[in-house]
This record gives C-alpha cells, structure tokens and sequence, in this order.
C-alpha cells in the first residue's frame, strides 16, 4: 500500500524507507523513537515505544525496513504509525525506485528546460559564470542536478535543487518584464544560484537527507557566498558591479536576519528573487503535506513551514470530479 493511501485504523505490513530517527524521552525517563518512514508518495512518522536499543540498530536512516503496525490520525498530533515490529526489508521485498521520491518533471525535462532559459542569458560575463556551473562537463553540474533542495520541507528528494531553482528562475523571468528597473539576467542568474550553497550544506545516504559538518558549521547561505565568489575570481573582467549584485542575492535570499539571511535584500532583483524563492518553497511544502494526506482528508495537520494546516478540498475536488 502507498503512504498516501494509508487510512486511519488500517494495518500495515511492509517495506518502508528510513528517513530520519530521533531519540526521546517520556516523561518517566524511558527511551522511545520518532522516525520518519516514507514512500515515493509520501512521509508518515511512526513511533516505536519497545526494544528501543535493538530497532535503532536496525532503523539508521537511508535503510530500508519491513515494519507491521497500525496506522491512525490523532486529532492533535495528525497521522503517524504506532509499530509493532521492524526488521531489515530483504532483496525482493522492495523495488528502490518505489520508495524515492521525486520531482514532478523528470531529471531530463529539468535540464532541457534549464538549458533552454541559459539561452536567454545576454550578458556575456553572466553567460561563462554560468558555462562553468552547468557546462555539461563540469563536476558542479553533476552535484547540482542530483542534490535535494532540503531536509524536510520541500523538494526534499533527489533533483529537488534544480527542480526548485529553475522553477524560481522560470517564475523570476516571466516577472522581471512586469516591474520596471528589473535587470533581468542578473535576477534570473541569481534565482539559479541562490540555493548553490546546499552542494555543500546537505549529504544524501540512500535516500536519507542530513546536513553536512560544513552545513552545520558554515550555513548554507556563506557557502553560497563562497563558491560563487571564488568562480567569479576566475573570469578576467568580471565587473564588480555585477559581481556585488550577484553576490548580495544569494546573501539576502532569506529575507531576513531571523531567517538566516546577513543582511536583507536591498536591490530590485534581489527583491524578486526573495519573494519567488519564498512562495516556491511554501507552494513545495502543499506538495508534499499534499502526498502525506491519508486517504479522505482534506486538512494536513499542523505544519510548521506553513504556520498551519493546509487544506486540499475545494477546487481540487471539483478537479477530480471533471477528472472522472
């Protein structure tokens, strides 16, 4: 049975994807643990409560496990899976491809779709800034096309960075015309190397998404920063204007100090870019609380990137009435 079609009070029996592991406390002391168990439809926690040490063994994230239990959805806490066996999933079990998820668009309608907007770029320094990035021979463009664009919240999956910063870039593009005073190559070279930073910030172990010790340490934001000015220092001619509106996109792409950001957008473009990078990751984060539904919901619960559920009826509905 696909996550999203588990239903409340159903059993289930099967393979699942490890993607994260917490250990905690109740309130007598005793050991339990949150994990996070997924398919290529979606996510569910479970939570464990016996023989604790011997399933942290077994549940290390980016494994597979075959796990028994039922499935509820609790009025405050939302859907999760209360398990009453996990063991190692074995060969013939699963089909890998099953349990991913994964963009919407394939891999190789991404990059068409990125290569056709790098056409459009008319400034020339912009044009081999970005050559050395997407080049189809450079090792940065192997790393970008695979990497997830987050954790947890959104397009958290294998291509999910080129899926959500050309989808940034596409949005930025369209735009620009709209808004006088926009230079639009700057914007949309900002919106494809915004997020650069997350090559080094996340590490992915089959599937499994964590952060790096230079994500940790650093930030994805001053990595950014980094790779990009040190490609920057390669060009010969490179404008320094350019540069300095470059450079504070990718630095201001938060928004805010609060939000991780050094210093808040001060240009146009750098404007642009916050705004689009914003709502593609809260329209990424009804995406996937969308796979996460059980069957017959409309409200997820309580999200925290959203600040509240989200809810899914309405003209969606109408949708797959027309559909049927």
């Amino acid at each position: 049975m696909e996550v999203r079609h588990f239903a409340d009070g159903c059993q289930i029996a099967q393979a699942l994807l490890v993607r994260d592991l917490e250990t905690r406390r109740r309130r007598d002391g005793a050991e339990f643990l949150k994990l996070l168990l997924g398919d290529r439809t979606g996510s569910v926690p479970a939570i464990v409560w016996d023989d604790v040490e011997q399933v942290r063994e077994v549940c290390r994230a980016g494994e597979v496990v075959w796990v028994a239990g039922m499935f509820s959805v609790h009025p405050r806490f939302g859907p999760q899976l209360s398990l009453e066996s996990v063991r190692p999933a074995q060969d013939g079990e699963y089909s890998r491809d099953a349990l991913l998820d994964g963009p919407s668009r394939s891999a190789s309608q991404l990059e068409s779709d990125l290569r056709e907007l790098l056409m459009t770029i008319q400034n020339p320094h912009l044009r081999r800034l970005l050559g050395i990035v997407f080049s189809e021979r450079s090792p940065t463009w192997a790393q970008y096309r695979d990497a997830p664009a987050a954790k947890r919240y959104h397009q958290a999956y294998r291509h999910g960075l080129l899926e959500h910063s050309l989808t940034v870039a596409q949005a930025v593009s369209a735009i620009s015309a709209t808004f006088p005073g926009i230079d639009r190559d700057v914007a949309v070279t900002g919106a494809l190397l915004h997020d650069i930073g997350k090559l080094e910030a996340y590490e992915v172990q089959g599937g499994a998404i964590s952060m790096s010790d230079r994500g940790r340490l650093y930030g994805e934001i001053p990595l950014g920063y980094y790779r990009v000015r040190r490609l920057i220092e390669r060009l010969e001619g490179f404008p320094p204007e350019l540069e300095q509106a470059l450079l504070h996109i990718i630095l201001s792409h938060h928004g805010s100090l609060e939000h991780g950001s050094p210093v808040v957008p001060c240009t146009r473009e750098a404007t642009l870019v916050h705004m689009i990078d914003n709502l593609g990751g809260r329209l990424g984060s009804f995406d996937r609380l969308e796979k996460e539904l059980p069957t017959g919901e409309q409200w997820s619960s309580y999200d925290k990137a959203l600040g509240g559920g989200a809810y899914f009826g309405g003209a969606a509905q109408g949708a797959e009435r027309e559909a049927a």
